[in-house]
């Protein structure tokens, strides 16, 4: 699933949009009079900046590295007239409005995201959001092309765009931060090599996120190995809690489902308490033991007991890979909707008696699975953003043995990966060089 956007703290100007004419030039934006738009003050050779209410954002702490003040990210456009959600009557019943970083923002899967995310069909229908898009010094004019979709979408909800290769800048006051780019594995590269490579990548992002975004960011890692990636990332942003840290499972657990409601003959819907267990690698435990249809345990509707521990669970394991062989390219549609089922899933009360799968933070779980890694286990929400761990949960030999295989390979890559979370020299001692879904 990982797209091969990476970024640096470097910055390159974009263009913008001349508000008279709402078309793209290199010249910055005139000010007009708009009763919905407020234009803000520019000065020669400025940026502008993309706050609703300027004067009520805090000075964030300062990233470690020096960053020139004029090297913002540029809001995009007509986006750069920000609506005064203050100033319109109408605008009363509306929440306060929401900044969303995403990294990866010039690729396929940002490409389905950003559009659910910009219409209200993931945070609802009376949530404004802004987008902060983060993309590499490559792709800042396919970044500028995106702004531009977006722009021509008209929609309501969407009040602010900005795009820039810094992190510093970009993620700042993020309260959702949806950590899409990462490097794809090439021809002959090991797991390792990716590990360390991606890794650093998620060094930055969490050191960003730290010094800049929301302290209550809630942050998914999409670019693999998101497992680990994930780890590396809440490792460097000590000061924002670990629990809010999700490794993307969500679309191994979609998968699952369908795969279920096809051998039951019933519509997807009818599946519950779906849980992967463990890493987003073929080592992963789709759940079968405590998964329902129709309310019944799994087992009591398909009684193929060699097709659940064989076909159904390598299905799952390895659907990625059969993706790519069929499609040429990994998932990106299926992703993206799983993004936004993954977020929905935490701003939506979970029903009662149901649960979905997350990939999160060990430390406290009840399960005895290892602490100090991220693993995808059954997860509730009361709708705040934040979730709880699954305890009625049934175990056999076969699930737990299960489990205990992704643990072992997620222990691995913790330690492939210790000089990137403070943990002291790196040992790569991978059980096996499993193949992520979605990698090349």
């Amino acid at each position: 699933m990982a797209v091969a956007e990476l970024s640096t703290p470097l910055y390159t100007k974009t263009r913008l949009v001349h508000s008279s004419q709402l078309s793209f030039s290199s010249t910055h934006l005139r000010s007009h009079r708009r009763v919905a738009f407020r234009p803000l003050p520019q000065a020669k050779n400025a940026r502008i900046s993309c706050s609703v209410a300027p004067n009520q954002v805090q000075a964030p702490a300062a990233p470690p590295q020096t960053v020139d003040p004029k090297n913002k990210a540029e809001c995009f456009g007509v986006f750069c007239l920000t609506y005064d959600l203050k100033a319109e009557e109408e605008t009363k019943s509306w929440k306060k409005l929401i900044n969303i970083a995403v990294s990866g923002a010039a690729g396929m899967i940002s490409n389905h995201l950003l559009f659910k995310l910009a219409s209200g069909e993931v945070f609802g229908p009376d949530q404004p959001i802004a987008l902060k898009l983060l993309g590499s010094e490559r792709s800042l004019q396919a970044l500028e092309g995106v702004a531009m979709e977006l722009e021509d979408s008209l929609f309501p909800l969407l009040r602010e765009v900005s795009i820039g290769i810094d992190p510093y800048e970009v993620f700042q006051d993020a309260g959702w931060a949806l950590l899409i780019g990462a490097k794809p594995r090439g021809p002959g590269m090991e797991r390792a090599g990716l590990l360390d490579l991606n890794g650093q990548i998620f060094v930055e992002q969490g050191k960003a996120l730290n010094a800049v975004a929301s302290r209550n960011v809630k942050v998914i890692v999409v670019g693999n190995p998101c497992n680990t990636n994930a780890l590396i990332c809440l490792k460097n942003a000590p000061n924002i809690p670990a629990k809010n840290f999700h490794a993307l499972t969500r679309l191994d657990e979609n998968r699952a489902k369908c795969q279920l409601a096809l051998k039951a003959g019933v519509f997807y819907d009818k599946v519950s308490n779906m849980t992967i267990w463990g890493n987003h690698s073929t080592t992963q435990v789709p759940d079968f033991l405590n998964a329902r249809i129709n309310g019944l345990p799994v087992k009591e509707v398909i009684k193929d007991q060699k097709w659940l521990e064989e076909e159904f669970t390598e299905s799952i394991q390895k659907r990625g890979g059969v993706l790519i062989q069929k499609w040429g390219r990994s998932s990106a549609a299926s992703t993206a909707v799983s993004i936004a089922d993954a977020i929905k899933s935490l701003i939506t009360p979970t029903p009662e008696g149901d649960w979905f799968s997350s990939g999160v933070y060990t430390t406290g779980n009840p399960y005895g699975i290892a602490e100090d890694i991220v693993f995808s286990m059954p997860c509730r929400s009361k709708g705040d953003g934040d979730y709880e761990l699954v305890k009625d949960i049934q175990f056999d030999d076969y699930l737990l043995k299960r489990i205990k295989k992704t643990e072992a390979e997620l222990l691995a890559e913790k330690r492939c990966v210790g000089h990137l979370t403070g943990q002291g020299i790196p040992v790569c001692d991978l059980p096996e060089d499993t193949m992520l879904p979605g990698e090349m």
